[in-house]
């Protein structure tokens, strides 16, 4: 039980760990100027952050993934990648699952992909809000 928890713990820091590497990239990128407030620049922007963020989960989807499929936890590796998607993005279709005494990491996953989709909302609304101000501030200009 206590190696399944740190292995779920050691899963949890990694992505913890692309996620901030992630957002820490975008944030340079996004913070180097103020934004253009015209619509097809704007749009670029939302475009781009979105992208990237979609990479980012498919990223520590894969970490998942791939720990199941190196450890044996799931049959192939495409089993592997669809039972780490769906549960990360908690879905749960219930038509692929982990053997008995894993089951724990499935939820553990879940938990993990809810925090970094939230933490993923919380930052493209800071991109729409520093969007929002910069058409405020030229507007009162």
């Amino acid at each position: 039980m206590i190696w399944k928890l740190l292995t779920a713990w050691c899963l949890l820091a990694v992505t913890v760990t692309i996620h901030a590497a992630g957002l820490t990239a975008m944030l340079r990128r996004v913070s180097l100027r103020p934004p253009n407030t015209r619509l097809w620049p704007v749009t670029r922007l939302l475009v781009w952050v979105a992208g990237w963020l979609l990479m980012l989960h498919l990223a520590e989807i894969s970490v998942w993934a791939l720990f199941y499929w190196w450890d044996k936890r799931l049959p192939d590796a495409e089993s592997s990648f669809y039972f780490s998607g769906i549960t990360y993005t908690t879905l749960g279709y219930g038509d692929v699952v982990l053997s008995q005494g894993w089951r724990l990491l499935g939820p553990v996953e879940g938990l993990t992909g809810i925090l970094m989709c939230g933490l993923s909302t919380g930052f493209f609304f800071a991109v729409v809000s520093k969007v929002l101000a910069a058409k405020s501030a030229s507007e009162q200009d």
